[in-house]
């Protein structure tokens, strides 16, 4: 699916995202793409006082996306697999299971839990 077709609706707007999934794949794109705001303005208000902007650039740059694999979905979750490249060039992937809750209209990223 191209980023226009994914994402970039919901880059330009994140209440534009009809679904937790939505919301998680435009995430991840903007990791791919160093989003920071759009990152730190689709967490949760409840979560969003503990994030960091610099960590969250830091992360997103230091790394290179390479894969989006969404394992399950429902509602409120997705379970899934980021694959990247670490600034070594080690390959990794990042497997959790994240929570979703829809507040006045909107979607937003509330946690998650790390997968071994």
């Amino acid at each position: 699916m191209s980023y226009q077709k994914c994402c970039k609706i919901i880059h330009d707007n994140y209440k534009n995202a009809d679904s937790a999934e939505q919301l998680m794949r435009a995430r991840y794109s903007a990791f791919a793409l160093h989003m920071v705001d759009f990152l730190y303005e689709t967490f949760h208000p409840t979560s969003r006082r503990f994030q960091k902007k610099a960590e969250i650039e830091q992360w997103s740059k230091e790394n290179k996306w390479i894969g989006l694999d969404v394992i399950k979905a429902t509602e409120n979750t997705v379970e899934f697999r980021a694959f990247y490249l670490d600034s070594a060039g080690n390959d990794f992937n990042h497997h959790e299971k994240s929570r979703f809750q829809k507040l006045h209209g909107a979607w937003y990223y509330l946690d998650g839990k790390v997968l071994a």
